[in-house]
C-alpha cells in the first residue's frame, strides 16, 4: 500500500511539473521610426513636421557667417550709445514717460550688450571698444545732437530725446531686419528679432509722448 502511495505521488509530480510552465513574458515595446517629428523654425516661422529620414539633418545651422557678427559687432556700438542718451533722462527729463523709458532702455539693453559680447568672444570674434567708429550706422545720433541732448533740460529735453531714440530704434530695426535675412546662427536670429519686437513696442510708446 505504502509503495502505491509513493508511485502515486512521484506520477502526480511528475504530470504537473510538465503541464505547469510559466507563461510567456509578452513582447517588450519598441519604438517605431515612422512617428513625425516637430521642427520649430526661425523667428516669425512656424514649426513644421519632418518625417524621421529628415529628423537627423534638420538641426538649424549653427555656424555664423560675416553677416551675424557685423550684427553683433554693431549693435554692442548701437546700443551703447542708447545707453548713453537715457543715462541723460535722470537728471534732465521733465517728463515721468521719458524717465520711464529711458529706466527701461537701460535695464534691457545692458543686457544685451553683455550677451552680445559674450557671444562674440564665444566665437572667437573681436568685441568693438567703447570708441568704436558707427559712420553710417542706422539711426545713430551725430557727435553734435548728443551735445544738444546733453546741454537741453526739461520739455527741450524730453522732445529731443524722444526725436533722436525713436531714430535709433528705427535704426535697430532695419540692422535687425538686414540680419534676419543674411545671417545663418540661430542664436543670432532670435537676438534680432527679440530687439525688433521690444524696441517696435518702444517706438510706439514714444509716439504717443510726442
Amino acid at each position: 500500500m505504502r509503495s502505491a502511495l509513493i508511485v502515486g505521488a512521484c506520477a502526480f509530480l511528475l504530470v504537473t511539473g510538465c503541464t505547469d510552465t510559466p507563461a510567456a513574458a509578452p513582447p517588450v515595446p519598441t519604438v517605431t521610426d515612422t512617428a513625425p517629428v516637430l521642427a520649430p523654425g526661425k523667428p516669425g516661422e512656424e514649426a513644421r513636421t519632418l518625417a524621421p529620414s529628415e529628423a537627423a539633418t534638420a538641426v538649424p545651422p549653427q555656424r555664423a557667417n560675416a553677416a551675424d557678427v557685423r550684427f553683433m559687432q554693431n549693435m554692442i556700438v548701437h546700443h551703447r550709445q542708447a545707453l548713453d542718451m537715457s543715462l541723460l533722462a535722470g537728471s534732465r527729463a521733465e517728463s515721468d514717460a521719458v524717465k520711464r523709458l529711458a529706466a527701461r532702455i537701460n535695464d534691457v539693453q545692458g543686457p544685451e550688450i553683455a550677451m552680445m559680447t559674450d557671444w562674440l568672444r564665444a566665437q572667437g570674434q573681436q568685441v568693438p571698444d567703447h570708441h568704436a567708429a558707427h559712420q553710417g550706422m542706422p539711426g545713430m545720433a551725430t557727435p553734435e545732437q548728443m551735445e544738444a541732448l546733453k546741454a537741453a533740460k526739461g520739455a527741450a529735453f524730453d522732445r529731443l530725446f524722444v526725436q533722436l531714440m525713436t531714430a535709433h530704434h528705427q535704426g535697430a530695426l532695419t540692422m535687425s531686419a538686414e540680419v534676419l535675412t543674411k545671417g545663418s546662427h540661430q542664436r543670432v536670429q532670435e537676438i534680432a528679432e527679440d530687439i525688433s519686437v521690444s524696441q517696435s513696442a518702444e517706438i510706439r510708446r514714444m509716439s504717443a509722448i510726442r
